[in-house]
């Protein structure tokens, strides 16, 4: 066995491993443990690397906490089948993967799951074994232990997994006595055993169904004073502790300003003013959200804080433990009913005084719930865009949301409220709210489902009010190159290109075309540790382990351009420049390609062949840019048709007769389609596509590869029509050749493509 030959001996290998699991048992400081431990660990199982995931608190998913790579960006699954790690964390059983790059052999264990890019980008083409192990205390999961690359692109064997299995248990030892030892605010009433930890999960479960607070319970059910939960409250919190006193007068002046349903949902309230302060009492102090949105609502007062029950801070507002709350909180509120609360609530504030009202309007708890389900809503939809748009005089403003390209109304706003729900994304994209003369340009950064957001905004003074655009920035991996669903011959030429050792490669479309994705799916393929790849992108987007990333920021001169400048310093194999979108750029990006570099980038142009003309109008020299090319990939999005609801029929002859036309008369044999035989596919509309027919989008592709005919007209700065003709006989397709051929596959309609190719 390697791992044995390479301890020297059967009984040190269990000396070894006895040592590491007694390190992580007694380290004062988990994380220095494991980096002390983490080579051994790797020999013992003769794996690369390990990774080691931890359940968050609801259970929903787990979070790396510790990679032996180094590497600093953050994986999260959720406990589910989608993914390996998710499987795991699920089932509580472990997972021997032969190689996690099979596509095959990942499908094998679940259907819904895909080969992340990760273990492709790291293994290369080589097999990538995984182990993967819960780590369990009892029946109750702590988190995954997984164990990447097995050396030698062995499998993980039956003794492997008994290592791996007491690493894990040395770990739940662990984990769980530093959950044992985190016990928020009632640390001090278990040090002083006036509870058990069984008594406070009890009462957390009981305050989950009944819809209390962990301390109401353990007062009413439990017999736990108010006085020993006001204390474990303060030494947490570190604020004092008020309990409800019916004697207690509030400061009238501070509430006529305030919206009661909004304190209620927010769970705060001042409970006194002195000397120009305002004393907050709130059940969570610790909540930045919260404090931040209290700062705001009161701008200019200096703020002490108090902390007191959940059901206490409700009886000062007039709510008692037994009263129904649910109507006032409403959480899962639709859109309709928003808008419905809407009115009464910005009614009883403010009225009659627009100018001192207007700020406690923007941030009444029904205008907070309305743009934040508009937001969950646009993610769940799959929006890339959100359109916030006034209308003229009284009629009622519109919410549009972009799905698959297409706007479609979502929401009807009335005109009196529309600007609350303007000024609102204002505050949570940090822009001049007074500002409604001039654009403006924001960004938002939320959580959604715990999963991190980002949302680009964009405000614009039309002559019915601000408009506000929200773009949705879709973070994530990059998208495997078998997703890409290139054509078999597009998906040979592309390998060809980024099988070059330097010069330049484009991709080029409108904007939204996926150009962004299909570069970070080329560059997953060339991510080895033996290249060094940097790139200038606006906005980052999508991540990478292995890239150096770098975000462009114009307004202090961090152009694309300057950050080319920067890398050719900095010893890069591969670059990609985000926009080619001048001279300057397109020549030091030329240069780059010239002296050793793989260089890729964008362009906006429409088709393959004029990417070229226009790189030379922009005066490049001919005989550079000839040299430095090595090819261009022009591609739109297509709506396709949903999988739930499609429906077959027999085109007639006429319908055959437009897409022959269309596809070339003298092109179409190489389809080799019976027209006797032929099924195409329309949209009928379902549940699942909202009714329209079409669910999600897939790219046509027209792939221009730089070859020595192709050169040579580039040099004579020939027409990109001609350079077109050439191309297409060396085997080239256009996009609309390229979306029909996805026509007759089934995946879209001709009114589709010819939406987005022309005709």
């Amino acid at each position: 066995m390697a791992a044995f030959e390479e301890s020297g001996s059967k009984l040190e290998f269990r000396g070894r491993l006895s040592t590491v699991c007694d390190r992580l048992r007694e380290a004062d400081i988990l994380a220095f443990a494991l980096d002390e431990v983490a080579p051994d660990i790797c020999l013992l199982l003769g794996c690369e690397n390990f990774l080691i995931y931890q359940r968050s608190n609801d259970g929903r998913e787990v979070t790396s906490f510790y990679r032996s790579d180094g590497e600093m960006r953050e994986l999260r699954y959720d406990v589910n089948s989608a993914s390996l790690t998710g499987m795991v964390a699920a089932t509580k059983e472990l997972l021997r993967v032969d190689d996690a790059t099979d596509e095959h052999e990942i499908h094998s264990i679940h259907l819904r799951m895909q080969v992340e890019s990760r273990f492709t980008a790291a293994a290369g083409r080589q097999a990538y074994p995984l182990l993967l192990v819960p780590i369990l205390h009892h029946e109750d999961l702590l988190g995954v232990l997984e164990f990447g690359n097995k050396l030698g692109a062995l499998p993980f064997s039956d003794q492997d997994v008994i290592f791996a299995q007491k690493v894990a248990d040395a770990l739940s030892m662990r984990l769980r006595q530093e959950q044992d030892a985190s016990s928020g605010p009632y640390e001090l009433l278990l040090s002083k055993e006036i509870i058990s930890r069984d008594q406070l999960d009890e009462a957390g479960n009981i305050g989950l169904k009944q819809g209390r607070s962990i301390p109401f319970i353990l007062e009413a059910e439990m017999g736990v004073s108010k006085e020993d939960i006001g204390e474990s409250l303060e030494q947490y919190y570190q604020v004092p502790f008020m309990a409800y006193d019916e004697q207690i007068i509030l400061p009238d002046r501070v509430l006529a300003n305030l919206n009661k349903p909004f304190l209620i949902r927010n769970r705060w309230l001042p409970i006194a003013e002195r000397d120009g302060r305002v004393v907050i009492l709130m059940d969570n102090p610790h909540d930045a959200a919260r404090v931040l949105d209290i700062q705001r609502i009161l701008p200019g007062m200096d703020c002490d804080y108090m902390v007191g029950t959940t059901e206490d801070v409700l009886r000062f507002l007039g709510v008692e433990p037994d009263e129904d709350v649910a109507d006032i909180e409403a959480p899962q509120a639709g859109l309709e009913e928003l808008i419905d609360r809407l009115g009464d609530e910005i009614e009883t504030i403010g009225e009659g005084d627009e100018d001192s009202g207007e700020l406690i309007n923007e941030n009444a708890a029904t205008v907070i719930q309305l743009v934040n389900k508009l937001i969950a809503d646009a993610v769940e939809m799959g929006a890339s865009d959100i359109h916030v748009e006034p209308s003229k005089g009284t009629k009622n403003g519109i919410v549009r949301m972009r799905v698959d390209g297409v706007c479609r109304v979502t929401l009807e706003v009335p005109a009196d409220f529309i600007r609350y729900v303007v000024a609102r994304i204002k505050i949570m994209a940090k822009v001049d709210i007074s500002e409604t003369r001039l654009p403006q340009d924001g960004k938002i950064a939320c959580r959604l489902y715990g999963q991190p957001l980002e949302l680009r905004v964009a405000t614009l003074p039309t002559v019915n009010g601000e408009s506000v655009i929200m773009r949705i920035l879709a973070a994530g991996e990059a998208m495997p190159f078998d997703k890409l669903n290139l054509s078999s011959r597009n998906a040979a030429v592309i390998k060809r290109m980024i099988d070059h050792p330097h010069g330049i490669i484009m991709v080029v479309g409108p904007t939204g075309s996926g150009k962004t994705t299909t570069l970070h799916a080329l560059l997953a393929v060339i991510n080895t540790p033996e290249r060094k790849i940097l790139t200038a992108e606006d906005p980052v987007e999508i991540t990478q382990p292995g890239l150096q990333q770098v975000q462009v920021r114009s307004n202090i001169g961090l152009d694309f351009a300057r950050a080319l400048r920067a890398f050719l310093r900095c010893d890069p194999d591969v670059i990609l420049i985000g926009e080619m979108r001048d001279y300057e750029t397109a020549h030091s990006g030329i240069e780059a390609s010239l002296t050793g570099h793989l260089v890729f980038s964008t362009l906006h142009t429409n088709s393959a062949p004029e990417t070229i003309t226009r790189l030379l109008d922009m005066g490049l020299d001919p005989l550079n840019f000839a040299d430095a090319i090595i090819g261009v990939l022009a591609q739109r999005l297509v709506r396709t048709l949903c999988s739930k609801c499609k429906e077959a029929y027999t085109p007639d002859g006429r319908e055959i007769e437009q897409l022959i036309t269309a596809y070339g008369p003298e092109y179409f044999p190489e389809l080799g389609i019976n027209e006797a035989d032929l099924m195409l596919y329309r949209p009928k509309g379902c549940p699942n596509c909202g009714g329209t027919g079409y669910r999600g989008r897939t790219g046509i592709h027209e792939a221009l590869e730089a070859t020595a005919g192709i050169k040579e007209m580039v040099v004579s700065k020939d027409s990109a029509a001609n350079i077109k003709g050439m191309a297409m006989e060396q085997g080239m397709r256009t996009l609309l050749q390229d979306g029909i051929t996805k026509v007759f596959k089934g995946e879209t309609d001709f009114r589709q493509v010819r939406a987005v190719a022309g005709v």
